[in-house]
Order: structure tokens, then C-alpha cells, then sequence
């Protein structure tokens, strides 16, 4: 790979709750890839702490022009957000990166790697789970490789991990861009890539390390949890993309998933979700 290939943008959201040693273990993981990227697109998602604006200025130091801050009045969520900066990135492929989870140095040559040789329109690859420290590996999220098999799991659950995707611009925004659905912003987007013919791979390795803690597990619980499982299965459904019955079935079971405590739920997620 050689010249305007090479070129990528890479789509990171941040807001205020963030930790800014979290943040700066990102964003340097970012910087220190074998093929750097040449726009770097960073979206504030509402006022920052101060300790987070130091972080950004430092690391601006770094990237230079190739660092791009976009600053959001207030917090917007992380689908209105990202669909902001999907629509500031200036290259056709985007690296999607979270703000709290650190890239393995040759994610992004791998990935693109890939891409020249399969054409596809979205790649992603397995992630390892990490405690909060980045110290002790809690799991794996293994996901299918082909796109045969990762259709077949966006049936009942999410067939890509959303942090390590890199995508193609224009199919994203003839898709509609992220929209409005909370917790699930990145599934529906793939759901509605898939119904418009876009083509998914995933790499069979732990490209990017994530942190999932007490509040990844608390977050899957609670009403708020299942009203939004309620609303994204209900539009799926209504697109024809799963059968009534599938949808019956995910949110009876999500609903009881919700319900337990966080230590039973936990528990749950290691053993039938997690390798």
C-alpha cells in the first residue's frame, strides 16, 4: 500500500466523564501506529474538565495540524456526536477509536491492509476485555469473520465490536450516518449498512484492548436498558431485517439478562457471551 491509500481519518467522541489518563492512553495509542493516520478528527461532546483540556493540548502538541477538535455547546450523546464527526472526517476511511480503549500498534495496518485485498465496506476484529487498569484481561469478544456469519448474528446479537471498525464514509452516509438510538447507536447503523448491500469482515485477532468495568455491566441494566432494547428490536423488526418471533424472543430474554443483579449479570456475560 502506497500514497492516498494510506490515508485515513480516525473518528474518536469525548466528553466530560472521561478519565484523562484514559483518554491520553488512546489518543497516544492512536499516534503510535505503524501507518499514521493524516486526520485525526476528535468531537467534545459538551463542556470538558480541565483536566481533559490539558490532555487534548498535549496531544495537540503531537499530532499538529493533523489533530482536529470539534467542539459540541452541550452533550449530544454519542450517536449525534459521531454523526457530526462522520461528516468532518476528509478522508473516505475512518478508524473508529473510543476514548477510554487503547489500539494494538498495527491495528490500523492491518485493517487496511485488508481492505485493499477484499474491497469491503466495513472491518472490524475480535477485542480483548480488560479490568478498569488495563492490567488483567476479564475476557474476549470473539466475532464472525465472514460476512455470511456476521449477518446471521446481527439476528440477536451485534456481529461487529463497534471500537474496532473501520468503514467507508460514503456507505455510511448512504446508509443515513449514525442516528438517535441509545446504547445501540452502532448496531442499527449496521443493521441498516447490511439492508443497503454494504459488505462487513472481521480480523480473527485482539486488535484493540477495552476496558469493561462495574459500569459496562450496569449499563445492560435498569429501565432505561430495556426501553431502548424495546425501541431498536421494534425497528429492526419493522425493517423486515428479524422475524416477530426473533423479536419476542430477544427482548423477553435481554429483559431477564436486565433484571439480575450486577454480579449475576456479570457472571452471565462471562459465561455465554464472553471466550
Amino acid at each position: 500500500m502506497a500514497g492516498k491509500k494510506e490515508n485515513y481519518s480516525v473518528l474518536m467522541s469525548v466528553y466530560e466523564k472521561e478519565k484523562p489518563d484514559f483518554l491520553h492512553q488512546s489518543m497516544q495509542s492512536i499516534y503510535n501506529q505503524t501507518i499514521p493516520t493524516n486526520d485525526f478528527v476528535l468531537i467534545c461532546d459538551g463542556p470538558l474538565t480541565e483536566g481533559l483540556e490539558n490532555v487534548i493540548k498535549k496531544m495537540q502538541k503531537k499530532f499538529g495540524k493533523r489533530l482536529r477538535v470539534v467542539r459540541l455547546e452541550k452533550n449530544v450523546g454519542l450517536g449525534n456526536a459521531l454523526k457530526v464527526g462522520i461528516e468532518e472526517c476528509r478522508n473516505e476511511l475512518i478508524a473508529r477509536m473510543d476514548s477510554d480503549d487503547v489500539s494494538e500498534k498495527d491495528r490500523i495496518e492491518k485493517q487496511l491492509k485488508k481492505i485493499d485485498k477484499t474491497g469491503v465496506d466495513v472491518i472490524g476484529s475480535n477485542i480483548a476485555e480488560y479490568d478498569e487498569n488495563m492490567v488483567n484481561i476479564t475476557g474476549r469478544r470473539v466475532v464472525p469473520t465472514e460476512h455470511e456469519n456476521i449477518l446471521k448474528m446481527m439476528k440477536t446479537r451485534n456481529g461487529m465490536n463497534h471500537v474496532t471498525v473501520v468503514y467507508k464514509k460514503s456507505k455510511v452516509l448512504d446508509s443515513g450516518n449514525y442516528l438517535d438510538m441509545p446504547g445501540f447507536e452502532d448496531y442499527y447503523l449496521w443493521v441498516r449498512m447490511m439492508v443497503n448491500g454494504c459488505s462487513f469482515y472481521n480480523i480473527q485477532e485482539d486488535l484493540v484492548k477495552v476496558r469493561c468495568g462495574d459500569g459496562m455491566i450496569g449499563r445492560r441494566g435498569g429501565n432505561n436498558y430495556i426501553k431502548n432494547t424495546k425501541r431498536f428490536e421494534r425497528t429492526v423488526y419493522e425493517m423486515g431485517f428479524i422475524s416477530y418471533i426473533q423479536y419476542l424472543e430477544i427482548v423477553v430474554g435481554r429483559f431477564f439478562v436486565s433484571a439480575m443483579p450486577n454480579k449475576i449479570r456479570s457472571i452471565v456475560y462471562k459465561k455465554a457471551l464472553r471466550k
